[in-house]
């Protein structure tokens, strides 16, 4: 019953159009004071103990970093380098943004971001090359999303956070599917593209490949310092997040000039505000899960799907199921600070791996970036390419497919996420 009364209250305040932050705040303190006798004195030392973990501080490092990156030059650098790799196929220009936006991905970690970073340089200069705006588009709206998947992701910090998971091994497990998405995006991009006739470039010789490569390693050495410094133990990865801060505003001040000293206080500002908004939604998000642990709703939850003898197999499918009509009307870190400790019990009492698990829900929080009503990437590239949500929702449609068969593999074949970090010895 009192489940019940608390998410009905939640569900309430969240379709009047209230922010989700806000929605939990005032979901948690109207439980506590008509439905239970905790102290408000309780609430306010959860509220302090809640967020003084030191892997939240990767939060602000990483989104420090991704915005050194995104005004730095580092993306047009890898954008030029994939379209010398791969702008001569059917689709070039379309195969380059994806293979970009991976690029980007790894050393970002941030899915808006990446839209932004790689879409606003790359619609423009597909549609001068003869390329529908809405086909580009829906190649930017799927591609940006890899940015969850990769390496250094603010999701997996989430979840690594709400369920004691290891945010290293989360960190590589994402590599090998994120390649694998990459990689049938571009054979969608790749069979549209011929299909329809769309351009191709001309095929760049290898001086000229070497020359992109050259000029856009120093944003590739992020991937190289953040999976090397984890896995030798030069620092953990919340430092690794710190280096990557200290490091994306090295390349982009002193090596790769596109930033003056004078931006500096803009991109600290941007970051601090991003920062900020993250941390009152998890702070709020803690309270939630204070809550819940008073009741002892996840384990009673548990229990109660322990007992429908669904087996790993259709617990996994109800999760994906609850999760992808969750993206309907939540952003992903409020549904992995909501979800995540409610399923994580039953999953861990099934056997399914924590990280397994983690990188499952990472890619139902990468489908629901991509479609309406609150897909942000939608919004991201409806800002940059000017078409309609309608119109955006039409295009992106044969990734997004691809999207949800690439969700049933990574689902029922964890191998794919595992062997990275079993072969680092991170599990």
């Amino acid at each position: 019953m009192n489940a019940a009364i608390l998410f009905g209250l939640l569900i309430a305040l969240m379709l009047t159009g209230m922010p989700i932050s806000i929605s939990l705040g005032l979901t948690v303190l109207t439980f506590i004071l008509t439905m239970t006798q905790v102290p408000l004195e309780a609430v306010a030392l959860k509220l302090f103990t809640g967020i003084e973990k030191w892997e939240i501080m990767a939060i602000p490092f990483f989104i420090l970093a991704g915005n050194f990156l995104t005004h730095g030059g580092v993306a047009r650098r890898m954008i030029n380098f994939a379209t010398s790799i791969v702008g001569h196929f059917h689709g070039g220009l379309a195969l380059a943004s994806i293979l970009a936006c991976a690029m980007f991905a790894l050393v970002c970690g941030s899915s808006v971001a990446t839209v932004v970073a790689i879409g606003s340089i790359v619609l423009p200069a597909m549609v001068a090359h003869g390329y529908p705006m809405a086909f580009g588009a829906g190649v930017m709206i799927t591609a940006g999303s890899l940015g969850i998947l990769m390496l250094p992701s603010i999701p997996k910090v989430i979840y690594a956070i709400s369920t004691n998971t290891s945010i290293g091994a989360l960190f590589v497990a994402g590599l090998l599917p994120g390649i694998m998405l990459a990689l049938m995006l571009a054979g969608v991009t790749w069979y549209l593209a011929k299909k329809n006739g769309y351009p191709r470039m001309a095929k760049a010789t290898w001086r000229q490949r070497f020359k992109f490569f050259r000029d856009s390693v120093w944003g590739l050495m992020l991937v190289v310092i953040i999976v090397g410094g984890i896995y030798s133990g030069i620092f953990t990865a919340t430092e690794a997040a710190a280096m990557a801060a200290v490091y994306s505003f090295f390349v982009s001040i002193f090596v790769y000039k596109d930033m003056g000293m004078k931006d500096v206080p803009k991109v600290l500002r941007d970051s601090a505000n991003m920062s900020a908004m993250l941390l009152y939604i998890i702070t709020n998000a803690v309270l939630f899960s204070f809550v819940l642990a008073n009741e002892n709703l996840p384990h009673r939850l548990a229990d109660w799907i322990l007992s429908m003898h669904l087996g790993q197999e259709g617990f996994l499918a109800v999760v994906n199921v609850i999760l992808l009509m969750a993206g309907n009307f939540m952003e992903p870190s409020s549904i992995i600070l909501i979800m995540a400790p409610i399923f994580f019990p039953a999953a861990m009492q099934l056997g399914i791996n924590p990280v397994h698990f983690g990188i499952l829900i990472d890619v139902n929080m990468e489908v629901g970036l991509c479609h309406p009503p609150v897909g942000l990437n939608l919004y991201v590239a409806s800002g940059i390419s000017k078409l309609g949500i309608t119109e955006l929702t039409k295009a992106v449609m044969p990734w997004l497919g691809t999207m949800l068969v690439f969700l049933v593999i990574v689902t029922y074949w964890p191998w794919l996420t595992l062997v990275v970090p079993r072969m680092m010895g991170m599990l």
